[in-house]
């Protein structure tokens, strides 16, 4: 095991986001809250930021109600991996919603990472964006089946750009030897996370829009045609609310609460490796996640030099200091070139799955609202942010195939996933039995 995930470490791991190193995080003056605003935002992640950025824009007066420091929950902290396929596959919502219902889904999904990719270049955001592509990595020879034939329907569908890479060439696109080739994902992409953030928040504060930070929101009470937001900090009066709280929904929000499960993303970054090591490890500097039911995601960090791997490290939610050294484990058995690296950073966040797998947008009781992006938020959020102010100022342009999905629950949850220690252990099962064999 690395030093730097013992005790014993000269050097401590630091127990926060690799991402939050070297980003100059917007010091953001305590907002007077006023009396009354057209919209309410509840949420300064990704989501809420693009909605009240497009809000304020147009010409409505927006608050941005954060419980926390406006950057610091998962939208900072995540991988920054971007792509267009969704957790249910096509043949699933296929058979759940229809051939058209499938087909629409996943070309939003398309349009929703070059809608990101424009809107970065537009807004002149340095994030490091790069359309890197991707890797997905057969856990199992039948992972690999499954991957090409779904792949020969989405070719078909909605012209899906993507190929297959069997077990004899994989080397060329990862260097482990624990999978059996994989699929690669030309038009999927990278960004630094809180780079992202950052200046979506910054051109947020330059509209116009008013960032609340430190001011959660405990109730949401109809008032006519309008609500009142109470807050720790008093109350405003809003036309509309918009709710973007995605894995952080509180139980001021009873319904949606109930309909997405926060589960604990986990993390960590090695120290500077040498080039030779990252050459062999990830060739082409892709993203990389694999097949497995609690998968893993790897991507080189934005200068090249350290692996950032992330992975289920614990069946209930854990301390990043208890997750540190057993993704280690899993990284080294993953890659056998890096075992005795040092690690510098652990840390954690809470992302969203919904019951269905996709993520939802709509309106409920009044109530905007768009969440459960099942770990691929990035682009969906951006997006779906965006589509949800339209819908708020009228456009016509504003409807998404996510937005008349049965947003489903189910009996006795209530926003605590009790039902996840032994789901996660059966899936750790379902990875680890019988154990693939590398060929």
């Amino acid at each position: 095991m690395s030093r730097a995930a013992t005790s014993e470490s000269m050097t401590p791991i630091r127990y926060e986001p690799f991402w939050w190193d070297g980003v100059a995080r917007t010091t953001i003056p305590e907002l007077a809250l006023p009396r009354e605003i057209d919209v309410a935002v509840v949420g300064a992640g990704y989501t809420g930021l693009s909605t009240a950025l497009t809000l304020a824009r147009a010409g409505r007066s927006v608050v941005v109600f954060e419980a926390e420091e406006p950057g610091t929950g998962a939208s900072s902290r995540n991988q920054g991996q971007i792509g267009a396929v969704f957790k249910r596959s096509f043949s699933e919502a296929t058979a759940t919603y229809g051939r058209e219902k499938a087909v629409a889904i996943y070309r939003e999904g398309r349009i929703a990472v070059e809608f990101l990719k424009s809107f970065i270049e537009r807004e002149q955001i340095a994030c490091s964006f790069v359309r890197s592509g991707r890797f997905v990595a057969a856990y199992r020879p039948e992972h690999y089946e499954a991957l090409a034939h779904e792949l020969e329907i989405l070719k078909r569908e909605i012209g899906f750009n993507a190929d297959m890479v069997p077990k004899a060439e994989q080397a060329r696109e990862i260097g482990s030897p624990g999978y059996f080739g994989g699929q690669v994902r030309h038009d999927d992409a990278t960004l630094h996370s809180a780079q992202y953030h950052v200046g979506l928040l910054d051109r947020v504060r330059a509209s116009g829009a008013g960032i609340a930070g430190f001011t959660p929101v405990t109730a949401l009470v109809r008032d006519g045609a309008g609500f009142i937001v109470r807050t720790k900090r008093g109350e405003v009066r809003a036309r509309n609310v918009m709710l973007a709280t995605n894995g952080q929904t509180g139980p001021f929000a009873p319904w949606f609460r109930r309909r997405v499960i926060p589960m604990g993303a986990y993390g960590i970054a090695t120290a500077k490796l040498a080039p030779e090591i990252v050459r062999r490890v990830l060739p082409t500097g892709r993203v990389v996640h694999d097949t497995r039911k609690l998968i893993h995601g790897i991507r080189l960090s934005p200068d090249k030099t350290r692996l950032i791997f992330g992975g289920r490290a614990s069946m209930t939610e854990a301390d990043p200091r208890a997750t540190a050294p057993r993704l280690y484990t899993m990284m080294v058995e993953t890659f056998p070139d890096l075992a005795g690296v040092d690690i510098t950073h652990s840390w954690m966040g809470y992302i969203a799955f919904t019951f269905s797998r996709l993520p939802h947008t709509g309106v409920h009781d009044g109530i905007h609202f768009a969440m459960g992006y099942c770990g691929s938020g990035i682009a969906l959020a951006t997006y779906l942010g965006h589509k949800s102010a339209l819908k708020i100022l009228g456009e016509a342009d504003s409807g998404t195939p996510f937005d008349d999905l049965p947003f489903e629950t189910r009996p006795f949850y209530t926003g605590t996933p009790w039902f996840a220690p032994p789901a996660l252990a059966y899936y750790h099962f379902k990875d680890n039995w019988p154990k693939p064999r590398a060929a």
